[in-house]
């Protein structure tokens, strides 16, 4: 009688394991840029607070990233005061909010990943879905991430600020470079 005698080795299942990105205010920058015929205008805003948590296996996130709207500035009071009273309506709507629902791609724990980071807008009043392009670097507990994309806010309901003279684009770019710490 002859015996077959099988050996299986199972290598152990590991579970991706939740990490939870925490942003730094003070060491993040929004910056904002609008076009015109004129000139091209430059301001800032501040972050207030942000933390996303993701799921690297499935790319579900949650959290919120949220800028202070009233700290928007451009070096210059008038036009900031107008920006503020009639076009962000800032008094009204001091919060700009993004909510992400999930991370498109794969995020590298060491070292840089390319990715897209979906999730709502809550701006001026208005709830708007977007993907925004997120370049990230990870070194140990320190994460470093880089975004650029346009707000077509003529569109999401604000007043575009042209008149006879100046005219200027009814998109504004943002520009946002962010560190924080990143934890399981």
């Amino acid at each position: 009688m002859t015996r077959l005698l099988f050996a299986v080795s199972v290598a152990p299942f590991v579970f991706a394991q939740e990490r939870q990105v925490t942003i730094n205010p003070a060491a993040t920058e929004v910056h904002w840029i609008l076009s015109g015929n004129v000139h091209t205008v430059h301001g800032t805003f501040k972050l207030k607070r942000g933390e996303v948590r993701f799921d690297p296996a499935t790319g579900a996130a949650s959290g919120e990233l949220v800028v202070d709207a009233l700290s928007g500035e451009s070096g210059n009071s008038d036009r900031d005061s107008r920006m503020h009273k009639a076009i962000i309506e800032s008094q009204k709507f001091s919060d700009i909010v993004f909510l992400p629902d999930r991370v498109v791609g794969a995020v590298n724990l060491a070292g840089d990943s390319t990715v897209q980071l979906h999730g709502r807008f809550h701006i001026h009043g208005v709830e708007k879905e977007a993907s925004l392009p997120l370049q990230t670097h990870i070194e140990g507990k320190q994460i470093k991430a880089t975004l650029h994309f346009p707000i077509p806010y003529v569109q999401w309901q604000m007043k575009n600020p042209s008149n006879f003279l100046l005219r200027v684009s009814p998109v504004v770019d943002i520009d946002i470079q962010a560190g924080g710490t990143i934890t399981p």
